[in-house]
């Protein structure tokens, strides 16, 4: 493979070729530093990047390949992380003016395990303010941009990650979701991003963001990728109080056993009623429908609760979380916030103790009808959202006002995917979204592969020249 086309290989092609001895960690690594080089002026999605660290452990890991083999399918392939993951030795901003000279002295648990799998850390990407005030022009670094138009947003808050995946830059990444964060950066990038079931990745190491909704997930080109990804992070953490207990597998085993006799529910009063779609999105769904039909899979309308509800519990817990974790610094240094996240922040300090306990039940019976709905079905299909618009400042209440496809599930905790279904007529990517049961990440993933290996989406990659 030519040099100039190793930073669009995949994780699962590249561990091949470095299994075969084909591939240089070296070489490999040396690929995307240049490619950094030479775009990411135009796409800000690295905040601190890590090249010497990079050459020294492609080194290492090739040589250690030489002697003995690769010891995971991550060995000697490069990777970036969201600035909210914690790295010993290497600064950890969240993005923000109060963590400007944060140098942690522990990895957090996902940068361990992709250490410990022999895995080459690029650098920290951009991310929304804490993972939650964005996009701003006012906090350490500016907002990252979208690699199909410049002048789109990659959507939050795992936005470098997202772009940078996409623009080949790093073949994988490590994102958070509280609501969407790692399935809108996905979809408005036009890649695969899972969040999955809660509890399956240690969170331990991960700046908050709202402790009772906050997933950590992996990001990357394909469905594949992501599996190979989330074998390596999931695992049981007793630290972590939110972490669960359950059997490890490799999640890449069994991607091609195929979708057929599979029953996928649609939540039409979600898209038709409560955030109808576009005309164009909703063609792009239907198409998508259509393919999930002929791969043998059975569609049927369900009805889950209002989406409405799992938006409104979502804000009123993460509101009041988020201002417990900043209530000290916004008391005492509020100068350091960006306008977005002060102003979200402060909404926290205006909830009840009430208003949390009830939202907090509510969350819990919507939980509860949640898996009540997934024992009549195996997966549940809709758009991750709408397309990305234009990088521009908006209104600090748009996070409470607009409507949310992908909050429902961190309401209830069942992983979800994105995956790129299409583009539309401005050449921005469309997302499909597909959700499963409790701890079934495995057949969430099947189904994102299955729909990649029936489409062409996955051969279209946004031009960007070097500059």
């Amino acid at each position: 493979m030519p040099g100039s086309e190793l930073y669009f290989i995949t994780i699962a092609e590249a561990s091949r070729r470095i299994t075969k001895r084909e591939l240089s960690p070296v070489e490999l690594t040396e690929a995307y530093l240049q490619r950094i080089a030479a775009i990411d002026s135009q796409l800000l999605s690295f905040v601190t990047p890590t090249a010497e660290l990079a050459r020294q452990r492609a080194r290492a890991a090739e040589a250690e390949i030489m002697r003995g083999g690769p010891r995971s399918p991550l060995h000697g392939i490069p990777y970036c992380l969201k600035d909210i993951v914690e790295t010993a030795g290497i600064r950890t901003t969240a993005q923000s003016k109060l963590l400007a000279d944060h140098v942690p002295t522990k990895d957090a648990v996902v940068a361990e395990k992709f250490v410990a799998a022999g895995g080459i850390m690029l650098g920290k990407t951009a991310t929304w303010e804490f993972a939650h005030g964005g996009p701003s022009w006012d906090t350490l670094f500016p907002p990252a941009h979208n690699p199909w138009n410049t002048d789109h947003h990659p959507a939050g808050s795992s936005s470098g990650s997202g772009a940078a995946v996409a623009a080949g830059l790093a073949p994988a990444t490590i994102g958070s979701d509280t609501g969407g964060s790692i399935r809108g950066p996905a979809a408005a990038c036009g890649i695969a991003g899972l969040k999955p079931t809660y509890g399956l990745v240690s969170r331990r190491g991960v700046l908050p963001n709202c402790f009772s909704h906050d997933h950590v997930g992996p990001l990357a080109w394909t469905s594949q990728d992501v599996a190979i990804l989330l074998s390596i992070i999931a695992g049981h953490d007793p630290a972590d109080p939110g972490s669960a207990d359950v059997p490890m597998q490799d999640y890449a085993a069994g991607l091609d056993a195929g979708i057929a006799g599979l029953v996928v529910g649609v939540p039409w009063r979600w898209l038709e009623e409560e955030a109808p779609l576009t005309p164009e999105t909703r063609a792009g769904f239907d198409a998508a429908l259509t393919v999930f039909r002929d791969l043998g899979a059975e569609i049927r309308a369900v009805e889950p609760p209002p989406m409405q509800l799992f938006n409104d519990a979502k804000k009123v817990i993460a509101m009041a979380e988020l201002y417990s974790i900043h209530e000290k610094d916004l008391k005492t240094r509020p100068e350091l916030f960006g306008a977005s996240l002060r102003y979200r922040i402060i909404a926290g300090g205006l909830i009840r103790a009430e208003d949390y306990v009830q939202a907090m039940r509510v969350r819990r019976d919507l939980a509860t009808a949640m898996q009540r709905l997934f024992a009549t079905i195996d997966l549940m299909l809709l758009p991750t959202g709408e397309p990305a618009g234009k990088l521009e400042p908006v209104p600090h209440s748009s996070l409470f006002t607009g409507p949310s496809l992908t909050t429902p599930f961190n309401v209830s905790g069942n992983p979800a995917l994105a995956v790129c279904s299409g583009f539309g007529a401005d050449g921005m990517p469309q997302s499909l979204q597909i959700a499963g049961r409790l701890f079934d990440d495995a057949t969430v993933l099947r189904a994102g592969y299955a729909y990649e290996m029936s489409t062409p989406w996955r051969d279209r990659r946004p031009v960007l020249n070097p500059q």
